[in-house]
């Protein structure tokens, strides 16, 4: 038989609190109030033996301990009694007083009191259905008030007041998230199982190892999340949620205009707003810019068509088109928005060199490369004529216009630039958070119908992402403000 030792480890050696302390940075760092002051308005006069702060509270474990299920969380209520005392749940099997009757004794006649035999031990922790009756009037909240998505907005200004960077820099994506329906249609009804949800597509294209042209296209039953996030910090700004068809684009138009609207401050503090090729739009960028002076830093679709049908097109080569269509000139430039130069004497294209961008004309400035980095240029002078300049030693400075050019292609930060490429980069935390939504939140696998339930369901995660991230930072753990299941420190 194998000698097992009496100590395992000593107890001093323990670094960490306990694993309830990150329910409790939640629970003290949500603001709830006011949903569970209508909750309890909801309940009225009606039976009180589990308190709606309790079943409350109750709702939030099971969200930041990552229960798969109602049914999952009962279970660790009932052999937790930790986190039963932590919710406000009794921790002893609850009994009710016997009740007192009066009753005539048979003897003498007289009234007399009697009482009622003792009722059965009822568990202290609720039932499935008292979680369901008390979930659909969240839900129902939610609904009708919005109470739990906003929260978000709440906790959006709270980390402002606390992270001085907090929402400098954004980004955008949207997320495919399947009902617990298979979306066919039913003989009888003529619906779905989730009337609420419909299909979506979404299409992307690239190169494979190979080189060849690859093209993915996902299809799905069930909604989008859109998402806004504070890219340096990894933390959720603003959340929609819509059946899946609804066209990125136009939502995310909706989520910037009511974002900003709902906090200004953060429309003064954004510097610049990521987003994939796919939210690529003159009318997206023109509004970050014009609207509330955020650089928009979204990758540019390929879309000129026509040049691709000439016989002497070049794969391998970018197309170009004239910057200045209406006169012959040597400027030309990418569906990407890089300049370029063609000697009228060699035939040779150069890069303009990128001066940076002029606030006071909202334009883009360039200057000849021959000029900037000291290159012998043959066509100069033919091409300073055919910009109708004279530039002198200092060479011909070009100017972009943004109220002139397509705000497509021409942006403050123009693509491919050191600049566009840091603030890009940041945009992969939105891919972070999605996956934590997926892994952490359970939204994988999931048995969730219906727009109002789902919204409820996010939201809250959400707004525990964002609570937990608040009492990290206002504890001083700023490295800990992303975690979600790394316990506390003793120390912190």
């Amino acid at each position: 038989m194998a000698a097992i030792e009496l100590s395992l480890f000593d107890w001093r050696a323990v670094e960490t609190r306990s694993d309830l302390d990150r329910f409790y940075l939640v629970r003290d760092h949500l603001p709830d109030a006011r949903l569970v002051q209508y909750l309890e308005v909801m309940r009225g006069s009606g039976r009180d033996d589990y308190p709606v702060a309790a079943m409350w509270n109750a709702v939030l474990a099971g969200v930041v301990f990552q229960h798969p299920s109602i049914e999952a969380l009962i279970r660790e209520l009932g052999r937790n009694p930790a986190l039963r005392e932590a919710c406000g749940f009794a921790v002893l099997p609850l009994q009710k007083k016997p009740m007192a009757q009066l009753v005539p004794d048979a003897a003498t006649g007289r009234m007399t009191i009697a009482y009622a035999a003792p009722q059965a031990l009822h568990a202290a922790v609720p039932e499935s259905w008292n979680f369901s009756r008390f979930l659909a009037n969240v839900i129902a909240l939610e609904e009708t008030l919005g109470m739990v998505t906003g929260m978000i907005t709440t906790l959006r200004e709270q980390l402002m007041e606390v992270l001085p960077e907090f929402g400098c820099h954004l980004g955008y994506d949207g997320k495919a998230i399947d009902s617990h329906s298979t979306g066919r249609v039913s003989r009888t009804t003529g619906e779905t199982s989730d009337p609420d949800a419909d299909w979506g597509k979404h299409e992307t294209s690239g190169v494979d190892a190979s080189g060849k042209p690859s093209k993915k296209i996902k299809s799905w039953f069930g909604y989008g999340v859109h998402l806004i996030a504070d890219t340096q910090y990894e933390i959720p700004v603003a959340m929609h949620l819509t059946p899946a068809s609804h066209a990125e684009q136009i939502e995310l138009r909706v989520m910037l205009k009511e974002t900003f609207t709902e906090t200004p401050e953060l429309a003064e503090r954004c510097r610049d707003f990521s987003a994939y090729r796919g939210l690529d739009s003159a009318e997206t960028k023109a509004l970050l810019w014009d609207a509330y002076g955020i650089r928009p830093l979204i990758d540019t679709r390929e879309l000129w068509r026509e040049e691709k049908q000439h016989p002497d097109y070049d794969p391998s080569k970018p197309i170009t088109r004239p910057l200045f269509p209406a006169r012959v000139d040597t400027i030309v430039h990418t569906e990407k928005g890089s300049i370029h130069c063609i000697c009228p004497q060699t035939g040779e294209q150069r890069d303009l060199a990128f001066q940076g961008f002029e606030a006071d004309r909202n334009a883009l400035k360039y200057r000849c490369p021959a000029a900037a980095y000291g290159l012998d240029c043959q066509g100069r002078e033919r091409c300073h004529q055919a910009g109708g300049v004279t530039p002198g030693e200092y060479g011909r400075i070009v100017r972009i216009s943004l109220d002139d050019h397509d705000r497509r292609i021409f942006v403050p930060t123009p693509h491919g630039s050191p600049s566009w490429h840091r603030g890009y980069n940041r945009r992969s935390a939105l891919e972070r958070i999605n996956n934590r939504i997926d892994n952490s939140f359970g939204f994988e696998r999931h048995f969730i119908r219906g727009l109002a339930k789902m919204q409820t369901r996010v939201g809250l995660a959400l707004a525990v992402m964002m609570a937990m991230a608040l009492g990290h930072v206002k504890d001083g753990r700023l490295g800990q403000m992303r975690s979600l299941v790394q316990p506390i420190p003793a120390t912190g």
